[in-house]
């Protein structure tokens, strides 16, 4: 009979982290990025957006021996946080709690478990999202998956639906062997699907175009063009997971309890759910999103989408709510709360409009105060 101690020590990394909950485990060799050429030109085309830290330290991203000196590979991992959840305005991985802080927690225990196998300290680090790492490129070296032409990893038991971290580590490991095949052949759902054509070319997102980028990522304003296509989506997109056969074959029922949608955001379709932002203090935003990774885009953030959300609904008796809203102390929050009343077009959005530009101080939503009325007498 094989025994626990007659299995490599790969073998039992993986098994360890398959036991702490992780969906997926395998380990890359470190070096140079597959992806690191495509990373660049995604850069240097404006791709990013306003997403600049994406730059710094970017001969760190293109080589994965650099971020943690010494290294030499990484376990790397994958964690589900439920495909079958039904949709809604918060895209699904953003329901619950932060992913950063749950997926960190285990692959740190995970590190202090090899630590005991060897008997030694082990130098290494954990990342999950935030470090200078080219994440989807380690995971298919590990064998998780291949890059998907909506640029995510796919894995051919699990579907997209999955946070990956890395554990990266001074100790020499055998590697699996990359994911080499792409299953996507000739299907382009993704790409058709997405709402406001971000996508220039399989495998290449323009993040200035996506939903993510637009009610996460982007600090300033909205572009104006862009705004009817966020529709009913208060933070984030799933569409184009969504509509992947992959993951309507395989995605999986929610298992990660911290994953599990808090609250606030239980039962509430897109409009009551942006009513009920529009009239949060900051002190209730902090109570209400405590270890969320919704605090992202910070209030005004999300007070700026949740105002979209409801110019995009067009319901009348919301107007009161939009009109309260023309009074915060946030510009970005009064710029879109005028848009909003713009699309309503009735008489009491005109005149909540009207009562506002006398009193509005900031040029530029003055001038979204003076489109929103032409808009509405138009």
């Amino acid at each position: 009979m094989t025994t626990a101690h007659a299995l490599s020590l790969e073998h039992r990394i993986k098994a360890q982290a398959y036991g702490l909950g992780f969906d997926l485990a395998g380990i890359a060799p470190l070096g140079i990025a597959d992806s690191a050429e495509a990373f660049d030109d995604w850069v240097a085309r404006g791709y990013a957006g306003d997403m600049t830290y994406l730059e710094r330290r970017a001969e760190v991203r293109r080589d994965s021996r650099r971020p943690v000196p010494g290294a030499t590979c990484a376990v790397v991992v994958g964690l589900d946080y439920g495909g079958r959840e039904p949709p809604g305005p918060v895209a699904r991985y953003a329901r619950g709690d932060d992913y950063h802080d749950v997926m960190l927690d285990k692959l740190r225990t995970l590190h202090a478990w090899i630590a005991s196998q060897v008997g030694r300290d082990v130098p290494g680090k954990a990342y999950v999202d935030t470090g200078p790492v080219l994440e989807r490129d380690l995971a298919r070296r590990a064998g998780l998956g291949w890059l998907g032409k909506n640029t995510m990893l796919l894995n051919p038991k699990i579907g997209s639906y999955v946070f990956l971290g890395s554990l990266f580590l001074a100790l020499d490991l055998t590697p699996d062997a990359p994911f080499e095949n792409d299953h996507c052949g000739r299907c382009t759902r993704c790409l058709d699907a997405c709402p406001t054509h971000a996508f220039v070319a399989p495998h290449v997102l323009d993040a200035r175009q996506c939903i993510s980028y637009l009610t996460i990522e982007l600090r300033g304003a909205i572009p104006d063009a862009l705004r009817p296509l966020v529709g009913d989506l208060l933070y984030g997109c799933d569409v184009c997971q969504e509509v992947c056969p992959w993951n309507q074959k395989f995605a999986r029922q929610l298992r990660e309890a911290a994953f599990t949608p808090r609250e606030m955001l239980v039962e509430r379709n897109a409009r009551d759910l942006a009513l009920a932002v529009l009239g949060l203090s900051r002190e209730e935003f902090s109570t209400a999103f405590a270890g969320s990774p919704m605090k992202r885009p910070k209030l005004r953030g999300l007070k700026r989408n949740a105002a979209a959300v409801l110019g995009n609904s067009g319901n009348q008796t919301d107007v009161p709510v939009l009109a309260a809203s023309l009074s915060d102390p946030e510009p970005l929050v009064r710029s879109h709360a005028a848009w909003a009343l713009g699309r309503i077009r009735s008489a009491s959005s005109l005149a909540a409009l009207r009562d506002r530009l006398a009193l509005e101080d900031d040029a530029e939503v003055a001038d979204e105060l003076r489109v929103a009325i032409e808009a509405s007498v138009t």
